[in-house]
């Protein structure tokens, strides 16, 4: 295909020079001279290992050229990539200057592209920014509404400096987003080379998933950091300590509880994460973002308790008891917790937990229940269409097969408020 890329800075110049390898014509657009005159000197404009040599050979055989000219760039052209920077502004929130005048240069020369042409932003933008940003300047410099002769796209780019070349071929992932049906299969024919599980989803969630991405790693950086400052003020080696941690590919380097859910409860979590945290209050060590973990876990509690406050109505069949479901473990569960608030607050509350049987019950476990809970028996329903009769809001706390008929509830006038 025949491929416009704006922007050559470090995305730009990756993704312009290995499109042009996998054997598409690739026209390369910046408004820095300097920029442009490296590509057609045979020069990458920013250092990367192998891009110099990468586009010397595509500038040889003339299938990567750039320009300052968005028209030169756009003129029979297939698809555009929008490869600009998305720098913060000084409160932190995204500039999307360079990206709104982009599509006001595609959005305006747009009658030289290809028909059908996509207009692929490959920018870090945050979920809404190319329908309530970019879409609007193509309309209005283009006079054309999307979807009458051409289309949007979202795809992300998930390149390190240093090893971008290697992370283009052997990616994690190729991500698409799509604002109608078939654009995003035009998006991934530039990828037909390149082996990797595809995804092609709304453009809001191609759009979270690079920020979620990014998030995470730096989130990963600073738990190692400061449980390294922990471990190293008690004594033991942080090295040693976090290469037996990430040996555990089941529950630490794995998707094992990487699903939004309810807050964490249990016997273990609270507990051990309050050790920690007082072990560094004690060597003096600061732990910003583990301390803050029971914080932010109060906040799910919370978020349970408004979703049923916001319903207006007061009968609740809670459906959940304890921590997890498969489980009769209630010391510290978040929805015996959310029961006790809602009891607080003068809700009537009805309770369903197969596994949270009374008789079984025993020692701290029990105490704990009957402490938060001291009218457990008239609450707690053994059977689910006990603890439904009546309800106005059923809110499901447990990932169970029985819990899945939401529409089923919705039928009978039940409003439902779905945590798990």
């Amino acid at each position: 295909m025949k491929v416009a890329v704006f922007g050559l800075g470090y995305v730009g110049s990756v993704t312009a020079a290995a499109l042009a390898r996998d054997g598409h014509e690739v026209v390369g657009v910046d408004p820095a001279a300097l920029k442009v005159a490296s590509i057609r000197s045979g020069r990458a404009p920013v250092l990367e290992p192998g891009l110099d040599e990468l586009t010397a050979r595509m500038r040889e055989e003339g299938r990567l050229r750039a320009t300052d000219d968005p028209a030169d760039a756009l003129a029979g052209a297939e698809l555009s990539l929008l490869c600009v920077g998305t720098p913060s502004r000084r409160d932190g929130s995204l500039d999307l200057r360079y990206v709104r005048q982009v599509a006001e240069q595609i959005g305006s020369k747009l009658p030289l592209a290809a028909p059908g042409h996509v207009i692929v932003v490959r920018s870090t933008v945050l979920p809404g920014s190319t329908r309530e940003h970019v879409i609007p300047v193509v309309e209005r410099a283009s006079g054309r509404p999307v979807g009458e002769g051409w289309e949007i796209a979202v795809n992300p780019e998930f390149l390190r400096e240093g090893t971008s070349l290697e992370d283009y071929d052997r990616p994690s992932r190729i991500l698409v987003g799509e604002r109608a049906p078939g654009a995003g299969a035009r998006v991934l024919g530039l990828y037909e080379r390149v082996s990797a599980e595809r995804f092609v989803v709304p453009l809001e969630v191609a759009e979270a998933v690079k920020y979620t991405d990014n998030a995470f790693h730096a989130l990963k950086i600073a738990f190692a950091n400061e449980a390294a400052r922990v471990w190293a003020a008690r004594g033991a080696d942080p090295s040693q300590v976090m290469e037996i941690f990430a040996s555990d590919r089941k529950l630490n380097a794995s998707p094992a509880y990487l699903k939004p859910g309810y807050a964490f409860g249990g016997s273990c979590l609270p507990k051990d994460l309050r050790a920690l945290t007082s072990a560094a209050r004690e060597a003096n060590v600061r732990i910003p973002v583990l301390d803050a973990v029971l914080a932010s876990n109060e906040l799910e509690v919370l978020r349970g308790l408004e979703a049923v406050m916001a319903t207006g109505k007061r009968r609740v069949a809670l459906l959940g008891l304890a921590f997890k479901h498969g489980t009769d473990d209630l010391r510290e569960s978040p929805l015996l917790e959310l029961a006790e608030r809602l009891l607080g607050k003068g809700f009537e509350v009805k309770i369903h937990d197969p596994a949270v049987q009374l008789s079984a019950l025993h020692g701290s476990n029990r105490a704990f229940l009957e402490e938060r809970l001291p009218h457990i028996q008239r609450l707690l329903c053994e059977r689910l269409e006990s603890a439904l009769a009546g309800a106005e809001v059923v809110v499901i706390g447990h990932a169970a097969a029985a819990y899945r008929r939401d529409e089923e509830w919705r039928a009978q006038g039940k409003t439902v408020v779905r945590l798990a």
